[in-house]
């Protein structure tokens, strides 16, 4: 994987931002690949597809890109708000690549990938209307909440300016696969559920995770009985290997985050 943007692509270009747009697409339908499946390619959209700059010609997984020249941090402004969350409800959002780069030199320093199976409305933070003097006045823009997701849902395949071998980032995307058959309210509670496993000690109880219980009933107002739902959740990534019953109200982690993440 080279590292570097191509920037004799760009010569004749004076706009910044359709500069860097041109330069990051080219470098990631160079360099991206399917953390989903095996296929060390991608197709890129048409200019007028809407959401999807990406889409795997073996299993068809779909990628959106955004890029930045300065880091990336726990929230990340992005496109229209309602239709975004009409796709995550529908089933249909796109995995998310999150490309930092170093404008000076114009070279990759980070590629965060985010799975559609962690992505929920939840993490979609509505923004304010644009003003009335405003070109696109009353069009709403959204954030995309990083800060929100697990370690597990921020999988590395460039870090420190270093790629990360396929192997690794296809074994980190199948480590969760399991939320693709969850229902979205079942994908948010364990997303939220799995965030609190990760912030306690390796082997912990299931009274370290009812600790939690007034955070998670913040971010799940709807729901009357946090304690419950919090064992159901437990339960679940058990089944799916992520936690180990070792006793009576104990559990260990059996698939802790790896260096891949932050």
């Amino acid at each position: 994987m080279i590292l570097n943007l191509n920037t004799s692509l760009v010569s004749t270009y004076k706009s910044q931002s359709q500069l860097a747009r041109v330069l990051t697409e080219k470098w990631f339908l160079d360099n991206g690949y399917c953390p989903a499946c095996p296929s060390d390619v991608l197709t890129q959209t048409p200019n007028n597809e809407k959401v999807v700059d990406f889409v795997c010609p073996e299993c068809a997984s779909k990628y959106q890109l955004k890029a930045k020249s300065h880091h990336i941090g726990k929230s990340v402004a992005n496109g229209a708000y309602q239709p975004k969350i009409d796709m995550i409800r529908a089933g249909t959002a796109p995995n998310w690549f999150f490309m930092e780069y170093e404008k000076k030199g114009w070279t990759v320093e980070s590629v965060m990938l985010v799975p559609a199976h962690f992505v929920t409305p939840e993490i979609i933070q509505k923004r304010n209307p644009l003003k009335p003097t405003a070109l696109r006045h009353g069009w709403v823009g959204s954030n995309v909440l990083i800060g929100r997701l697990p370690l597990d849902a921020r999988i590395y395949l460039v870090r420190d300016s270093e790629e990360i071998p396929h192997a690794h980032v296809r074994e980190e995307w199948k480590r969760f696969a399991f939320l693709k058959s969850q229902s979205l309210e079942s994908k948010g509670w364990l997303s939220d559920v799995l965030a609190v496993v990760r912030s306690l000690p390796r082997e912990f109880a299931l009274a370290d995770a009812y600790a939690f219980e007034g955070k998670l009933a913040k971010l799940h107002p709807g729901n009357k009985h946090v304690r419950p739902k919090i064992r159901q959740q437990l339960q679940i990534l058990r089944d799916n290997g992520v936690l180990e019953f070792v006793a009576p109200g104990r559990y260990r982690c059996m698939a802790r985050q790896s260096s891949n993440n932050l």
